[in-house]
């Protein structure tokens, strides 16, 4: 028998359906996260999330990287386009 537990995201509050007795049918399942955007976001919470929480976390690792990647290109530049000192 699969496990179904409602519970409540670690982020958010939001309540929802945890199946971790069958994860392929879990909202969770729902967000494709590779082992970096896991990684940042297990850095970050230790606890389940809803699917909206885990697409608005990749969408911020995402934008880190991209911060990164900027600077890396831009160097001491990066300080005076991005508007900061």
């Amino acid at each position: 028998m699969a496990q179904h537990e409602d519970t409540y995201c670690q982020r958010c509050n939001a309540q929802f359906e945890c199946k971790v007795g069958s994860i392929s049918l879990c909202q969770c399942s729902a967000v494709a996260i590779n082992k970096e955007e896991q990684e940042y976001i297990s850095l970050k919470y230790s606890d389940c999330l809803c699917a909206q929480c885990l697409r608005q976390l990749k969408l911020e690792n995402q934008n880190v990287k991209h911060q990164q990647s900027l600077r890396k290109i831009l160097g001491v530049y990066y300080r005076k386009s991005n508007g900061s000192n």
